[in-house]
This record gives C-alpha cells, sequence and structure tokens, in this order.
C-alpha cells in the first residue's frame, strides 16, 4: 500500500468513526518494517508542501480548459482532497513523527565536532536503538541546513541499520564560523570522518552519499582520503569551477543567486533565493544594460562577493584544483564508489568528469555509474518521476535512489550481493527502448562511432550533416552583432525535451539525411570545429538532437564552451584573426536514445550570445570585465566545412550485446 493510501484510509476512517487519526495511523504503522515506516514518516513530514506545489501545477496546467479528461480531474481532486486533510491534520501528524522517531531512535541534534583547523561542525545523529554493537557510518554532508530535513536523513540511514550521521558545512547551525561554500570541505569532511570513526557508537567505517553539494562533500573527502572513509555514492556531484559557477570557462546565471540561499544565515534564505521574478528580471536587464559581467551585482543592488570571488578565477586554476581530487589525486581512490545522475541533468559535465578522471588516473577502480533519464532532483529522488520536460520516461527507468545506496552499503559494508542493476562499470538506461545495457567503459556504450561533416550543401531546408567528408573545404560565414540586444543565440538547453513545434530558425543548422535504420546513440558526442574569425575568442555551442519524421525534435546531447580555453581548461589559448584555427570539443553530455528509421540526426553550432551566460566579446580581455564598448566591430566567422562531430551510433541489429 503507498504511503498516499495509507494516509487517505486513516483520514476517512477517523472521519466516520470515533477513532482518531494519530490511532488509525499508529495502526498502520505497528506492522511496518522500519525503513517503510520511516518513508511514510518522511511522507508524512512534506506531504503539505508537496501537494500545495502539486496542486497549483495542476490547476496552472489546465487553467481555462473548457474540458478535463476524467484521470486528470481525478488526479486534481485527489490531490485537493490530500492537501486539505494534511491542512487539518498537520499538528496530529508533527507529534504522530516525533513520537514514532522517538521511540525507535537515540536522536542528538545538539553535536558540535571541532576541526584541526579551529572551526566548528554542527551535525545530527541518529541512532536505532535495536543496534547491540558499534556501526558503519553513513554520513550526509550538506551546506543546505534544515533541522528538520536533517533528521529525516539521518533517520532513513538508522533505519537501514547504520548510525546515520548528518554534518552541516562550516557555519551553519550551531557553527559560528564564516560560511565559505566550496572552499573548506576537504579540510572539514575528513575531520568530520575522523571524529565519526572514534566515537563508541562506530565501529570504524564510514561510508558518505547525498546529491549535488553533497555528492561534492564525498568526493572533497576522497582528494585525502581517511583510512576510515571505505566507499562514497555522489549523486549528481558538483565539481565547482567545472559545470558551475561557470561551464567550460563560462560563468551562467544559472545559480547567480544560490550565494544567497546558502550564505546569507545559518540556515537558508528561502525568501531571498525564491524569488524568480527577480532573477529573471535581472538576467533580461543586465543584458539590456550592456554593462561588464561583473557588475551584474550592482544591476541587482545586492553585492554578490562569492561570484566577485570566483570571477578572479576564470580558468581552472589552483584555487578550484584544491577543492576536489585533481589529476593524480585520482590515483589513490582506491575506495569503491557508485555515481548517479541524469542525462538531463544540468551538472552532468560534473558527475561524468569524476568518473573519466578516476579510470584515466586509476584504470583498475571500483567505479560504477548508473545513468538515465532523469534531470538533476529526479536523479535524486526515491521514485522517478513518470515524465520529464514533456517526455514520458520509459517504465524500466524506475529505480529508488536511495534503496540502491544502501543497497551498496550493504554490499561493501556487510558482504552483501552488489545491487542487480549494477551489471558492469557502465549501467544506462536506453531512451525509447525500455531496457537497461551494461557497458565496461564509456566508449564501449556504443559499437562504433560515426563521423559526420558540417557542409555547406542544402538539404531540405537546412545544411546537410553527411558522412561523406567534403572534397575541398567550404565556409559557412556568419555575423554576430553584440550590440543588438534584441537578439539572441539558438540556445541549447533541453527544455522541453519533446518539442512539437521546435523553431530552427536560429543558428547554423546542419541535419542528416533521414536514417535507413532505427539506430542507438549511446555516450557522449565529440568533433572539431575549423573556423576562421576576426576575433581571438568567442563562446560558442554545439547542440545534438534527433529530428523526428514528424518534425518534432529531442535533444540528445550538448555542448557549451569558451574556444580559447577549448584544449585545456586550465589554460588560455587566444586565436589568431584570420586564420584557421581547429577548435575540439569533446566534454558533452552522455545519452542513450533509441533513435527510429526515417528521423534525422540535427546539429545547431552557433556563438553564445544571451542573458544567461556572460558574454565574450572577443578582446582577449578578461571576458568577465569586457562590456558592450568592445562590441563596435560584430564578431565574424566563417566555419568551414571540413568541421565534424563524432557521435556513437550502434544499430539496433547489433544492441543484444551487453544487455
Amino acid at each position: 500500500m503507498s504511503s498516499r493510501t495509507c494516509f487517505l484510509t486513516a483520514w476517512a476512517q477517523s472521519q466516520s468513526g470515533d477513532v482518531p487519526l494519530a490511532d488509525r495511523l499508529g495502526a498502520l504503522l505497528a506492522p511496518l518494517d522500519p525503513v517503510a515506516k520511516e518513508r511514510l514518516l518522511g511522507w508524512l513530514r512534506v506531504r503539505e508542501r508537496a501537494d500545495g506545489a502539486m496542486l497549483d501545477r495542476l490547476l496552472g496546467q489546465y487553467a481555462g480548459a473548457e474540458i478535463i479528461g476524467d484521470e486528470d480531474a481525478m488526479q486534481i481532486v485527489e490531490t485537493a482532497l490530500v492537501l486539505r486533510a494534511y491542512q487539518r491534520a498537520g499538528a496530529t501528524i508533527d507529534a504522530l513523527v516525533a513520537q514514532e522517531r522517538t521511540r525507535s531512535y537515540q536522536i542528538d541534534e545538539d553535536i558540535v565536532i571541532h576541526t584541526p583547523q579551529g572551526a566548528t561542525l554542527s551535525a545530527t545523529l541518529v541512532l536505532p536503538r535495536t543496534a547491540g554493537e558499534p556501526l558503519p557510518t553513513a554520513m550526509w554532508f550538506t551546506i543546505y541546513s534544515d533541522l528538520a530535513r536533517n533528521r529525516e536523513i539521518a533517520a532513513m540511514a538508522a533505519a537501514h541499520g547504520y548510525a546515520g550521521l548528518v554534518v552541516n558545512a562550516r557555519g551553519k547551525l550551531q557553527s559560528t564560523d564564516e560560511i565559505r561554500p566550496y572552499e573548506v570541505e576537504v579540510d572539514d569532511t575528513v575531520a568530520a570522518i575522523e571524529w565519526a570513526s572514534q566515537q563508541g557508537w562506530s565501529d570504524g567505517r564510514v561510508g558518505m552519499y547525498g546529491g549535488s553539494y553533497t555528492g561534492f562533500a564525498a568526493w572533497a573527502a576522497t582528494k585525502r582520503l581517511p583510512e576510515a572513509l571505505k566507499t562514497i555514492v555522489p549523486y549528481v556531484a558538483a565539481v565547482p569551477g567545472q559545470g558551475l559557477p561557470m561551464e567550460n570557462n563560462v560563468f551562467l546565471n544559472a545559480n547567480y543567486g544560490w550565494a544567497f540561499y546558502v550564505a546569507n544565515n545559518r540556515t537558508l534564505d528561502r525568501e531571498t533565493y525564491n524569488d524568480p521574478d527577480r532573477w529573471s528580471s535581472l538576467n533580461e536587464n543586465w543584458y539590456r544594460s550592456g554593462r561588464p559581467y561583473k557588475d551584474i551585482d550592482a544591476i541587482d543592488g545586492t553585492p554578490n562577493p562569492w561570484l566577485q570571488r570566483w570571477l578572479q578565477h576564470p580558468s581552472y586554476d589552483e584555487y578550484w584544483q584544491a577543492m576536489v581530487p585533481y589529476s593524480d589525486d585520482f590515483a589513490h581512490i582506491d575506495i569503491p564508489v557508485l555515481s548517479i545522475t541524469g542525462y538531463y541533468d544540468d551538472g552532468q559535465i560534473s558527475a561524468v568528469r569524476y568518473f573519466k578522471e578516476h579510470y584515466r588516473h586509476r584504470p583498475d577502480a571500483e567505479h560504477f555509474l548508473l545513468i538515465g533519464p532523469y534531470d538533476h532532483f529526479g536523479a535524486q529522488q526515491s521514485f522517478k518521476p513518470t515524465q520529464i520536460r514533456g517526455y514520458a520516461i520509459d517504465p524500466v527507468a524506475q529505480f529508488d535512489t536511495s534503496e540502491i545506496t544502501f543497497a551498496w552499503f550493504d554490499h561493501v559494508f556487510r558482504g552483501k550481493p552488489r545491487p542487480a542493476i549494477l551489471k558492469d562499470r557502465v549501467n544506462f538506461e536506453v531512451m525509447g527502448a525500455n531496457v537497461w545495457r551494461h557497458a565496461p567503459s564509456l566508449t564501449a556504450m556504443s559499437k562504433t562511432t560515426q563521423r559526420f561533416f558540417l557542409t555547406n550543401a542544402v538539404s531540405n531546408g537546412h545544411y546537410l550533416l553527411s558522412e561523406r567528408p567534403p572534397e575541398e573545404a567550404g565556409t559557412i560565414s556568419q555575423s554576430v552583432d553584440f550590440a543588438d540586444r534584441t537578439t539572441s543565440d539558438a540556445g541549447y538547453y533541453p527544455y522541453p525535451i519533446l518539442n512539437q513545434d521546435p523553431d530552427l530558425a536560429s543558428g547554423t543548422v546542419f541535419a542528416s539525411e533521414p536514417l535507413a535504420q532505427a539506430v542507438e546513440v549511446s555516450g557522449g558526442f565529440s568533433g572539431e570545429l575549423h573556423v576562421r574569425t576576426n576575433k581571438r575568442d568567442f563562446d560558442f555551442l554545439v547542440a545534438l538532437y534527433e529530428l523526428r519524421a514528424d518534425g518534432s525534435t529531442l535533444p540528445l546531447s550538448y555542448y557549451m564552451g569558451r574556444a580559447s580555453y577549448a584544449r585545456d581548461i586550465t589554460t588560455r589559448r587566444l586565436l589568431e584573426p584570420g586564420a584557421v584555427s581547429v577548435i575540439p570539443f569533446e566534454r558533452t553530455r552522455l545519452v542513450s536514445r533509441e533513435v527510429q528509421s526515417g528521423s534525422r540526426l540535427l546539429v545547431v553550432v552557433d556563438v553564445i550570445k544571451n542573458s544567461f551566460h556572460e558574454i565574450n566579446y572577443g578582446t582577449g580581455g578578461t571576458v568577465s570585465e569586457e562590456s558592450i564598448g568592445d562590441s563596435s566591430v560584430p564578431l565574424t566567422i566563417d566555419w568551414l566545412t571540413d568541421s565534424f562531430i563524432e557521435v556513437p551510433i550502434t544499430r539496433i541489429s547489433e544492441t543484444s550485446i551487453g544487455q
């Protein structure tokens, strides 16, 4: 029985009889095992917020509709019913959750850990009352400090038979130190691990897990790899400086408000962060102003010292390299690792970078990757949504991230079998095929790689993406006027995923001939752009799509980055105006998709110019200091037709191997 059904049943019974809701819910909880009980308690705790958001979304989706289908109408009614019931029963539920957790666990929310560097860390510990001996520790290290959420995370670990420990970043909750996002996690995670391993309730072994910033923190600990750390399970893990706040050396606005959210107070500044009108208008105001990117906080009216600090490091330099394992650091990481991410995770480039670098520096690493059609939040959820940005997710793609994590911990700490879904190093769901596949490496995700050239021949209204190289290199010319703020680039962000009416009027668009047979595109694409430009630098995008026979598109992968850093993100190499430059790119998103016969592969190439990124005017100076005053001469660029992309393609008839 689902959590929703349990609650509705108890609520209905309490309204029609003399038995109070607390007693009804208690009777439902009594026979549940600790994990199932904790799931229900966690579900109850967040119901008002979650169902309120769901109801707003459903009502907005159908606003103005004359007719609503029976299934959709029932979903609206059920959501409204649960929300109303929860609102009326909130105090009862809060008391029940507290009572059940007190009965099942020992909870300590007043822990302060003192680090060797003289800092303090605030922590929550939850232990199962049934534990008769020291336990391995499941540790979650977070900057998203919320006491109730911390208690829930630690209680779920305790329900699985672990010492559940949530450690808050420096300066959060009871810590009075300066909040320093990213900069001190190498020190602080190691201090927390060593503290935990020495406590009486600990058997001396620690595993770290969690998503996004928490996934980053797990990797930060491996830079020094304390002896007590035996495994990590990072989800959608961030690499500071390589994914956010910049990607391939281009700063993005997507996380502009994040520093206020985590650093304005000792918990979270939700009021500031959850103001989409402020952030969207800031993007547009800055774009239209023509002012340097470093002035964006002046336009906002609130200083953003963290952005200003990050802008001092446009290369992936020692500042960023000190935050996580870098280069030879990966060679000493000899513990088992499970990484989880999604094809549409905004930070996938970071999660995959850890995986690639680990194997590059330690070929015998025990590192597994689990990836499917999820975004940044879906990859972290216990149960994945049934659709993402308008695309219906295959049923087989469902798995429980929490249960996979603790099954992995049981494998490492208790000698149980590895989770069944992890049959090889790379485990990926094929979108549209409703099947999981497994490969020993990223390159082995596909059987072959097909090279396509960006030609200047026109076919079906687009330039031809051809398997045949040109007899001689031609050109496709483009001019970009950075002073014109009424236009923007073609974009690359995969929203929606299934686009029934795509706008293909912007950028330089290339399409292949229709595919004669269905293929699987599995892996990351790469390529080389051969260009001639009048500037010393530019930022660019290359986006790969499936163009379906009905004219709709589905995004497969993309690259965005700075030409001068394409070969090496640590060192800038400016272009020579008027000369031909070869710009390789390979840090693209992984994807796996069954592409039907009759579809085409479509590639869009463009110069980045929009309100969501800093603008590279091409002077060769510090990009964040350039302004519209540097745009008196438009950027002109010739895309040479010996430019190419390489796409990992397998014919469907070959895919039975490795299933």
